[in-house]
């Protein structure tokens, strides 16, 4: 029995310490998951609270994780343990079972798991738990109490210090489609191997006061009678295909609505991009320097935004409209400073790190 606590313990503590790694890489992703959930519930009293509340469960995510391993607490943190597997298990549940959410971001954007497989997957953690805290009193910590207090209090600052640092200079793993050696423009046309879906056309009709459904390859042998009343037809997908582009809804817009993405990213050499959800007036200072920088080199400069009446008073370049859940994905820090060549991602960086992407121009 005691070897297999340990499995288990490690098992159980590993995979949850991989899950907040993971999401500590982006805890902005996991924030705005967090949104679509209380969207789709229709609760908007937490949507300022999002972000707090990610980095707060990621956190707690690996400090358990490891806290599982050494056995530091045990009895305590089989409780939380088993409180949060029950929770992110009802989560998946309701968004394989509702159809309303596609992913429930358990592995954040770099390991894409349907609904599906991240119910499975709580299921199995949800008895591999409730073995552990079935025998919670069993366990003691293996490295002492001083020795694995102390892991747990670097674990809980490493937890931390790594989202902050994302937070302010990026994910340090990009698993978005906007990626350095990314080019946008081909990633916004579904690919030429693409697969469409399978639909099937069928009809409603009404004879003799009845409705009847059919479809092109199983019309009714008399359905020249003039009996037939038409009312209706619908599509069904019947084989989900993949003609999607990974990037979609992205568009650069002029103040006056006119649509100039394929310009912007047609342009030849190299142009700067920069996007923004808002705009704050300590950011003027770094955006300057940037622009000086740029304008030494004739390297052009466009600021995409959703709100570009605010951003208008404060710069003095191009400013083009950009959809709001657009500038979420290409934008994890806000602002967010891409270098384009020829329309490919050169480099991306957050406004606060533009010495770096400086160094970068014209290289």
């Amino acid at each position: 029995m005691k070897n297999l606590l340990t499995l288990t313990r490690w098992v159980v503590g590993l995979l949850f310490i991989f899950s907040g790694l993971i999401k500590a890489n982006d805890p902005m992703g996991l924030s705005y998951k967090m949104q679509e959930f209380f969207e789709v519930w229709n609760i908007h009293g937490f949507q300022d609270f999002t972000l707090s509340m990610a980095v707060l469960m990621i956190a707690f995510e690996i400090i358990a994780g490891v806290a599982v391993i050494v056995g530091w607490q045990f009895r305590l943190f089989s409780w939380l343990l088993l409180i949060l597997i029950l929770f992110f298990t009802f989560l998946t549940a309701y968004a394989l079972f509702s159809g309303k959410i596609k992913e429930c971001g358990c592995f954040g954007d770099c390991i894409k798991l349907t609904a599906k497989d991240s119910f499975i997957k709580d299921i199995v953690l949800t008895i591999l738990i409730v073995f552990l805290f079935s025998y919670r009193h069993r366990v003691r910590a293996s490295l002492g109490n001083t020795l694995s207090f102390l892991i747990i209090v670097g674990t809980t600052i490493f937890s931390f210090s790594a989202q902050f640092y994302v937070l302010k200079h990026l994910p340090v793993l990009d698993c978005l489609p906007y990626r350095v050696g990314a080019n946008i423009m081909e990633l916004r046309q579904i690919p030429p191997d693409a697969i469409p879906d399978s639909v099937v056309i069928t009809y409603v009709y009404k004879k003799n006061g009845k409705d009847i459904e059919f479809d092109a390859d199983h019309f009714p042998a008399d359905f020249n009678d003039s009996t037939y009343t038409f009312l209706n037809r619908y599509d069904k997908v019947v084989r989900k295909g993949n003609a999607e582009p990974k990037i979609k809804d992205f568009a650069l817009k002029t103040l006056s609505d006119q649509d100039i993405t394929d310009s912007i990213l047609s342009l030849k050499g190299e142009s700067i991009i920069i996007f923004s959800k808002s705009w704050n007036q300590e950011w003027t200072k770094p955006f300057d320097i940037l622009k000086k920088q740029a304008d030494a080199k004739g390297i052009p400069i466009f600021i995409s935004t959703s709100a570009p009446d605010l951003v208008t008073k404060y710069v003095t370049v191009p400013v083009l409209k950009t959809d709001f859940v657009a500038i979420k994905t290409a934008a994890r820090v806000d602002p967010t400073v891409y270098l384009l060549e020829n329309g490919i991602i050169k480099n991306k960086s957050a406004l606060a790190d533009e010495n770096e992407l400086i160094k970068s121009l014209s290289n």
